[in-house]
């Protein structure tokens, strides 16, 4: 009887040592920033073409081109948008999702989206990915704004007439704004949530011709009901940058 009680001690503590040393899924492990680098709130809070110097997590990566990239980042508190970031070839390959950088730039606003620009960076230790919020509710509200360039999540929005083709049928989709491209340039597409109604857009730069997203959109028909996932990008109000469209589930 002892033994088989202390055997029954023995995986109990080590069920135990096991349970402890688990570790939270996709979280940074601290929030202590470096000397003179900023936390999110002050990001926020500092005027336009000021410098900034701020750590955060590599989301998603838009382009490369002539050694500078344009990356979506993201740490627990917010998001920060690098534009046209110096980047090496070599480097930008290296800037998987969830890598820590190190970001010193300036703070610039474009059409009313705030981004980093004259960017330079270097990797640090560190791994975070963030889940998608759900912003459904946000849409036409004030707080909107507060989760730009973040990732996020809509459900149940309800795919509208973007415009109309040459035979005068609407169509649920265009290359480009105005339907001046063609396969393989940028798709905007209107859904309704709520009681307003917004235009989304895939990035070619990001999500191109070859990926599932580009694939969705094209096959869209008006008055489909879609759950959208993306970046809460700005345009002259908010232009979300879609990263996957997925019929939604409606019950």
């Amino acid at each position: 009887m002892k033994r088989i009680f202390a055997l029954m001690l023995v995986l109990v503590m080590a069920l135990a040592a096991f349970t402890a040393c688990k570790k939270p899924a996709e979280e940074p492990k601290d929030d202590v920033k470096g000397e003179g680098v900023m936390t999110y709130a002050e990001y926020v809070a500092a005027a336009i073409d000021t410098e900034v110097t701020v750590e955060t997590y590599v989301q998603a990566k838009q382009s490369w081109w002539e050694d500078k990239a344009t990356v979506y980042t993201q740490d627990k508190d917010g998001a920060y948008f690098l534009y046209n970031m110096a980047c090496s070839e070599a480097d930008y390959a290296k800037l998987t999702p969830g890598t820590k950088i190190k970001v010193t730039g300036h703070k610039a606003e474009w059409q009313g989206e705030v981004e980093i620009v004259d960017a330079t960076f270097e990797i640090e230790e560190g791994n975070f990915v963030a889940a998608a919020f759900d912003a459904t509710s946000m849409f036409g509200t004030d707080d909107l704004i507060k989760h730009q360039n973040e990732l996020f999540t809509v459900k149940g929005a309800v795919v509208e007439a973007i415009g109309q083709d040459d035979a005068g049928n609407d169509v649920a989709f265009f290359y480009n704004w105005d339907n001046s491209g063609e396969e393989g340039n940028d798709l905007y597409f209107k859904v309704k949530i709520g009681d307003q109604s917004y235009t989304f857009t895939v990035e070619s730069y990001l999500c191109d011709k070859t990926t599932e997203v580009y694939s969705a959109v094209r096959n869209l028909k008006v008055g489909d009901i879609i759950d959208c996932e993306g970046f809460l990008y700005w345009y002259d109000g908010v232009n979300p940058h879609i990263t996957s469209v997925k019929t939604a589930d409606v019950k």
